[in-house]
């Protein structure tokens, strides 16, 4: 698709999905756990929404398999979400040198994803 960043088979992922991911993965971690001393429903909510959602909900070209298509402010209002989670959640649930990391990794994500939020806001 013209105007997409696509990396060749094989390759292995750029700073910005490395970053990304690591981010998601500290939201889903942190987020149940900030949760669960006030409910464990909403604990499984919090984690079933934040993987669920960028799941479902996708922008064609930016991800190989898109169930339900969306404009790309969708997609990076998706990405603010598991940020903001993260940063939150670690500050409520985890010690603070933990929650300083998280929101180092959180602000280094919010750089490396200038350029694809930018493509993505012109979809």
């Amino acid at each position: 698709m013209a105007g997409t960043r696509e990396r060749a088979p094989g390759n292995a992922p750029g700073p910005d999905s490395v970053l990304r991911f690591a981010t998601e993965l500290c939201a889903w971690v942190a987020a149940p756990w900030a949760l669960a001393g006030w409910s464990v429903w909403a604990a499984v909510a919090g984690v079933v929404l934040l993987i669920g959602l960028p799941t479902v909900f996708a922008t064609p070209g930016d991800k190989a398999q898109v169930i339900v298509p969306v404009p790309g402010a969708v997609t990076v209002a998706l990405v603010l979400l598991q940020l903001v989670a993260a940063v939150v959640a670690s500050w409520a649930a985890w010690p603070v040198w933990a929650a300083i990391a998280v929101s180092a990794l959180a602000a280094a994500c919010l750089v490396t994803e200038r350029g694809r939020w930018r493509r993505l806001l012109t979809v």
